[in-house]
Protein backbone atom coordinates (compact mmCIF):
# COMPACT_ATOMS: atom_id res chain seq x y z
CA UNK A 1 0.00 0.00 0.00
CA UNK A 2 1.40 3.77 -1.12
CA UNK A 3 0.50 6.92 0.56
CA UNK A 4 -2.95 7.23 -1.88
CA UNK A 5 -4.25 3.85 -0.68
CA UNK A 6 -3.85 5.13 3.66
CA UNK A 7 -5.25 8.39 2.41
CA UNK A 8 -8.49 6.11 0.58
CA UNK A 9 -8.42 4.09 3.59
CA UNK A 10 -8.36 7.10 5.85
CA UNK A 11 -11.05 9.14 4.01
CA UNK A 12 -13.75 5.73 4.02
CA UNK A 13 -13.27 4.63 7.22
CA UNK A 14 -14.66 8.26 8.10
CA UNK A 15 -17.25 8.27 5.84
CA UNK A 16 -17.79 5.49 3.06
CA UNK A 17 -20.84 7.24 1.19
CA UNK A 18 -18.56 10.20 0.28
CA UNK A 19 -18.45 10.48 -3.67
CA UNK A 20 -15.69 9.11 -5.95
CA UNK A 21 -15.57 12.79 -7.36
CA UNK A 22 -15.14 14.27 -3.83
CA UNK A 23 -12.72 11.14 -2.51
CA UNK A 24 -10.64 11.73 -5.69
CA UNK A 25 -10.38 15.30 -5.04
CA UNK A 26 -8.94 14.67 -1.60
CA UNK A 27 -6.63 11.89 -2.08
CA UNK A 28 -5.05 13.60 -5.46
CA UNK A 29 -6.72 11.56 -8.47
CA UNK A 30 -8.81 11.65 -10.94
CA UNK A 31 -11.94 9.37 -10.49
CA UNK A 32 -11.20 6.22 -12.71
CA UNK A 33 -7.74 5.50 -11.19
CA UNK A 34 -9.40 6.21 -7.48
CA UNK A 35 -11.97 3.67 -8.41
CA UNK A 36 -9.81 0.95 -9.26
CA UNK A 37 -7.73 1.27 -6.37
CA UNK A 38 -10.90 0.90 -4.32
CA UNK A 39 -12.05 -2.26 -6.14
CA UNK A 40 -8.24 -3.48 -5.77
CA UNK A 41 -8.11 -2.84 -1.99
CA UNK A 42 -11.83 -4.57 -2.06
CA UNK A 43 -10.29 -7.53 -4.04
CA UNK A 44 -7.27 -8.29 -2.06
CA UNK A 45 -9.67 -7.75 1.37
CA UNK A 46 -8.38 -4.99 2.43
CA UNK A 47 -11.56 -3.11 2.98
CA UNK A 48 -13.98 -5.75 4.01
CA UNK A 49 -17.36 -4.21 2.88
CA UNK A 50 -19.19 -0.75 3.61
CA UNK A 51 -21.65 -0.60 5.79
CA UNK A 52 -23.99 2.53 7.92
CA UNK A 53 -23.17 2.46 11.61
CA UNK A 54 -26.41 2.15 13.33
CA UNK A 55 -27.05 3.52 17.26
CA UNK A 56 -27.74 0.89 19.41
CA UNK A 57 -29.60 2.79 21.53
CA UNK A 58 -31.78 4.64 18.94
CA UNK A 59 -32.94 1.30 17.67
CA UNK A 60 -33.49 0.13 21.65
CA UNK A 61 -30.60 -1.91 22.32
CA UNK A 62 -29.40 -0.31 24.92
CA UNK A 63 -27.24 -2.49 27.13
CA UNK A 64 -23.83 -3.53 26.33
CA UNK A 65 -22.19 -6.64 28.34
CA UNK A 66 -18.66 -8.05 27.97
CA UNK A 67 -18.87 -12.05 28.69
CA UNK A 68 -16.21 -13.99 29.49
CA UNK A 69 -16.21 -17.79 28.85
CA UNK A 70 -14.02 -20.77 30.54
CA UNK A 71 -14.87 -24.22 29.09
CA UNK A 72 -13.36 -27.18 30.45
CA UNK A 73 -12.96 -28.94 26.86
CA UNK A 74 -10.64 -28.20 24.47
CA UNK A 75 -11.29 -30.46 21.65
CA UNK A 76 -11.66 -29.44 17.81
CA UNK A 77 -15.24 -30.92 17.73
CA UNK A 78 -16.38 -28.59 21.06
CA UNK A 79 -14.90 -25.42 19.89
CA UNK A 80 -16.53 -26.14 16.16
CA UNK A 81 -19.54 -26.94 17.85
CA UNK A 82 -19.75 -23.46 20.61
CA UNK A 83 -18.38 -21.39 17.62
CA UNK A 84 -21.45 -22.05 15.20
CA UNK A 85 -23.63 -21.24 17.92
CA UNK A 86 -22.43 -18.40 19.31
CA UNK A 87 -21.94 -17.12 15.93
CA UNK A 88 -25.07 -17.86 14.87
CA UNK A 89 -26.52 -15.63 18.19
CA UNK A 90 -28.02 -12.04 16.88
CA UNK A 91 -26.93 -10.45 19.66
CA UNK A 92 -22.82 -11.29 19.85
CA UNK A 93 -21.36 -8.46 18.10
CA UNK A 94 -18.09 -9.81 18.43
CA UNK A 95 -16.50 -12.84 19.49
CA UNK A 96 -12.62 -13.83 20.25
CA UNK A 97 -11.13 -16.80 21.74
CA UNK A 98 -8.41 -15.47 24.14
CA UNK A 99 -5.09 -16.07 25.30
CA UNK A 100 -4.94 -16.29 29.12
CA UNK A 101 -7.04 -16.98 32.06
CA UNK A 102 -10.32 -16.72 29.73
CA UNK A 103 -11.24 -19.02 26.78
CA UNK A 104 -13.69 -16.85 24.84
CA UNK A 105 -15.05 -13.16 25.20
CA UNK A 106 -17.93 -11.28 24.19
CA UNK A 107 -19.18 -8.51 23.13
CA UNK A 108 -22.84 -8.51 23.51
CA UNK A 109 -25.88 -6.10 22.81
CA UNK A 110 -29.29 -5.98 23.83
CA UNK A 111 -32.08 -4.43 25.00
CA UNK A 112 -32.14 -4.77 28.51
CA UNK A 113 -31.24 -7.45 31.60
CA UNK A 114 -34.68 -9.16 30.73
CA UNK A 115 -33.23 -9.76 27.06
CA UNK A 116 -29.32 -10.86 28.61
CA UNK A 117 -30.90 -12.92 30.93
CA UNK A 118 -33.03 -14.90 27.75
CA UNK A 119 -29.28 -14.68 25.94
CA UNK A 120 -27.59 -16.20 28.97
CA UNK A 121 -30.05 -19.00 29.17
CA UNK A 122 -29.85 -20.18 25.59
CA UNK A 123 -26.15 -19.75 25.50
CA UNK A 124 -25.47 -22.03 28.80
CA UNK A 125 -28.33 -24.45 27.84
CA UNK A 126 -26.87 -25.39 24.53
CA UNK A 127 -23.24 -25.70 25.18
CA UNK A 128 -21.21 -26.83 28.32
CA UNK A 129 -19.67 -24.27 29.81
CA UNK A 130 -17.02 -23.77 32.73
CA UNK A 131 -17.83 -20.39 33.62
CA UNK A 132 -19.20 -17.12 32.46
CA UNK A 133 -18.85 -13.81 33.84
CA UNK A 134 -20.85 -10.94 32.91
CA UNK A 135 -19.68 -7.73 32.96
CA UNK A 136 -21.63 -4.88 32.45
CA UNK A 137 -20.56 -1.25 30.39
CA UNK A 138 -22.40 1.19 32.10
CA UNK A 139 -20.98 4.31 29.89
CA UNK A 140 -19.85 3.82 26.28
CA UNK A 141 -17.06 6.60 26.37
CA UNK A 142 -15.10 5.36 22.87
CA UNK A 143 -16.32 3.30 19.87
CA UNK A 144 -14.68 3.92 16.96
CA UNK A 145 -14.94 1.06 13.76
CA UNK A 146 -11.65 3.31 12.28
CA UNK A 147 -8.45 1.50 12.80
CA UNK A 148 -4.87 3.54 12.92
CA UNK A 149 -3.39 3.17 10.06
CA UNK A 150 0.16 2.26 8.95
CA UNK A 151 2.68 4.90 7.70
CA UNK A 152 3.01 4.37 3.74
CA UNK A 153 5.83 1.97 2.79
CA UNK A 154 8.96 3.17 1.31
CA UNK A 155 9.51 2.25 -2.27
Amino acid sequence: MDAIDIKILGALQTDSSISIAELADRVGLSQTPCWKRIQRLEATGVIEKRVALVSPEKIGLGLTVFVSIETADHSGAWLERFAQFVAAMPEVMEFYRMAGDVDYMLRVVVADMAAYDQFYKRLIDEIPLKNVTSRFAMQRIKSTTAYALPAPSKG
